[in-house]
């Protein structure tokens, strides 16, 4: 460890990973009263929390691997997370076409039987057959298709999830460090000191820790090796996932589920109100994770796929724009087929000394169900209760009367008249009740200040720096919102030109 480093906190819990898993975790331990310090070496949910397919889900195509248990769970989580995070969690409606050569219809029928009871439905709607010469969402597709199925799951804005599970961490007294890695662990009997590294600065820092917890998503077998010096022999499958963005295919609110040829499906869902989205792949990987990204092959793959079902085709030319993630799959079979191998996730306890639990696996529907779990296994080891309340609690911004979003939008657009309604409805999307604090006293757009293309204005970008941890122009457009892709290049330059004015101050753990 650096002799430059300083001493200077002490920690119950120092979680490492600001993805979905980690922040869940940093949270579920805050509000036990532990001491909680998050760190993350890149920005919140830079990496794989944000380039899922957006979806809170079952895993309709996990029952044809017999994988029930996991199913079944993550179900029982949808209509959980819809209550704590209305605004950035909704109900979607998929439509799948029937193509007798790839599937019977009686197994389809049979698995969204199962899909519908598996995990105690109350809110959503039950899944039934459709005539797809009759229904809006036939009139886009292919001629040759005459019926399917519709079926319900939930959309996600995915790295918000991650955000606002850190937002909470720090008002139940947590602290959430972006841009820290941890560089190095030292094991005692009973304690941990770590060395932490400001990935901006430079700046070295060693803050003691009773305890670990290794989220570090695709990083995890290596943080394990590299930093705490241990050797564990884990089988984690690093497996790339790529989507496509191109302009909206389809002119109605529900989504597709579309069977490929190679036994995977692929979804085609509304996307921000102007686009389509399309994934994924399931490509093993090597490499640096952060380097992820669509390759001309998986591109031209989701193009033909989603060809076999639509009328009007799209050529990799269409794609406006593509993002890629690696999850770690953790397997001890045989298995070499990557869209095979398990989704569910493993958690890895070694309370020998100072205890270290370390993430394998897992999902964002299920990260709720894994955080209590894993703070579960190290709260006896700490003094501090078994509990579930994050489930029972909102998330920063999900507090609407009765959780319902189409109620607090209306409310938003009568107090405020001269919000657009376009802008009205994604802002309240992207941040619920805390969209009043963003607009403050504003009485017009004029009063929100700067503008920078789109609906995008200054007081956004005040509020995401000041409140969400964003310090590039790529954490507020692309990550914090989605809002990147409707702007021009040159506009999206001023932003980044906006952040790099300010005078972030970095915080000391």
């Amino acid at each position: 460890m650096s002799s430059s480093a300083q001493q200077t906190n002490v920690y119950d819990v120092v979680v490492v990973g600001g993805g979905i898993n980690g922040a869940g975790i940093a949270r579920d331990a805050a509000g036990r009263g532990l001491k909680v310090l998050l760190v993350e070496q890149g920005d919140l949910a830079n990496y794989t929390s944000s380039a899922s397919t957006k979806l809170v889900h079952g895993g309709l195509r996990y029952l044809e691997y017999y994988e029930f248990k996991l199913v079944q769970k993550a179900l029982a989580e949808r209509e959980v997370l819809m209550g704590i995070a209305p605004h950035i969690i909704w109900p979607l409606r998929f439509v799948m076409p029937h193509v007798k050569a790839l599937r019977p219809a009686w197994m389809i029928r049979m698995g969204l039987f199962l899909y519908d009871h598996l995990g105690g439905r109350k809110k959503l709607a039950g899944s039934k057959g459709v005539n797809l010469q009759q229904h809006e969402a036939g009139v886009p597709l292919d001629d040759s298709l005459k019926k399917g199925f519709i079926y319900s799951d939930c959309w996600v804005q995915d790295s918000r999830l991650v955000v606002l599970n850190c937002m909470d961490v720090e008002a139940r007294g947590g602290k959430v460090m972006p841009r820290t890695r941890c560089t190095d662990a030292e094991r005692s009997a009973d304690a941990w000191q770590v060395e932490l590294t400001d990935t901006v600065s430079g700046q070295i820092q060693t803050v003691t820790s009773r305890a670990v917890i290794n989220a570090a998503g695709p990083w995890v077998a290596k943080f394990l090796g590299e930093a705490m010096h241990r050797n564990d022999d884990k089988d984690v499958h690093l497996v790339k996932g790529s989507h496509i963005v191109v302009p909206s295919m389809f002119d109605h609110d529900a989504s597709y589920l579309f069977q490929n040829t190679d036994g995977r499906v692929i979804f085609a869902i509304p996307y921000e109100q102007r686009f389509t989205l399309i994934g994924t792949t399931d490509v093993a990987y090597e490499g640096n994770p952060a380097d992820a990204e669509a390759s001309d092959e998986e591109i031209e793959y989701l193009c033909e796929a989603v060809n076999r079902y639509f009328k009007q085709p799209i050529t990799p030319a269409d794609v406006a724009w593509t993002y890629s993630g690696v999850r770690a799959l953790y397997d001890e079979s045989d298995e070499e087929n990557v869209s095979a191998v398990s989704r569910d996730y493993s958690l890895d306890l070694d309370d020998s000394a100072a205890p270290v639990l370390s993430v394998f696996g897992g999902k964002i529907t299920t990260y709720r169900t894994l955080s209590r779990q894993a703070v579960d296994r190290v709260a006896p080891l700490l003094g501090a209760e078994i509990t579930d309340w994050t489930g029972k609690v909102a998330l920063p911004g999900g507090d609407m009367p009765n959780e319902d979003f189409d109620a607090y939008l209306a409310a938003i657009q009568q107090s405020r008249p001269w919000l657009p309604e376009a802008m009205a409805w994604r802002l309240v999307r992207n941040y619920g009740t805390a969209v009043e604090t963003m607009l403050g006293e504003a009485g017009s757009l004029a009063d929100l200040g700067e503008h920078f293309g789109s609906d995008l204005y200054e007081a956004e970008l005040r509020y995401l720096a000041e409140y969400e941890w964003a310090m590039t122009g790529e954490d507020a457009i692309w990550r914090r919102s989605r809002i990147g892709l409707m702007l021009e290049p040159a506009e999206r330059e001023r932003v980044s030109a906006w952040f790099a004015g300010q005078n972030t101050k970095r915080a000391t753990a």
